[in-house]
């Protein structure tokens, strides 16, 4: 019969996803997680396997939470335009949030990783974040709401690139301010 689980998994893989996003996920040790997760090596292997099952399940956790809102952006918003306004509005407030590491975990985690998987999967997702943003401006452009020259794929391109870049600017420290005036230029370039 085996033994009953000590701890609370959900709290102790919100724990993990915070580590992995404060330190990506080369810099991140067993020894760190265990550590922050409250518990010890064999209790981490036997509730989440190694520590790339883990990690995959550390950003499906994220993605259904902290990074949830650049989905309901461009999926609730009636035009591209203001989806994409709410997507750098949001990254902005959510990036810069005091209450988790800053930036964005699917930015960042890949940084310097040497796990060809690992930096694969995170470029999957980010691509796919950019292949949302397009789908809203193809249809805008088809419904007519956008220009029928509107270059939808820089577009898209553009605006993950300044969500990127505003990512990378909050884990430099930058104040939710700072994002919102970057938000605020980005928004000048749209047709």
């Amino acid at each position: 019969m085996g033994r009953t689980r000590a701890f609370d998994r959900d709290a102790a893989l919100e724990r993990a996803l915070e580590e992995f996003w404060r330190n990506g996920y080369e810099a991140t040790s067993i020894a760190g997680l265990t550590a922050v997760m409250g518990i010890n090596p064999p209790s981490l292997y036997a509730a989440f396997g190694d520590k790339k099952s883990l990690f995959g399940e550390a950003v499906r956790r994220y993605q259904e939470t902290h990074g949830a809102f650049s989905a309901r952006a461009l999926s609730e918003e009636p035009t591209a335009g203001r989806a994409v306004e709410r997507l750098l509005r949001e990254a902005a407030r959510i990036y810069t949030d005091p209450a988790h590491p800053p930036g964005c975990l699917i930015i960042f985690a890949g940084v310097n990783t040497t796990d060809a998987g690992v930096a694969a999967g995170l470029r999957d997702h980010r691509e796919a974040g950019r292949r949302q943003i397009l789908r809203r401006i193809e249809e805008d452009v088809e419904a007519g709401l956008l220009p029928a020259d509107t270059d939808a794929h820089g577009l898209a391109t553009f605006y993950a690139a300044a969500l990127q870049g505003m990512s990378a600017q909050a884990r430099d420290g930058a104040t939710r301010d700072d994002l919102d005036a970057v938000a605020t230029l980005a928004l000048r370039a749209w047709p």
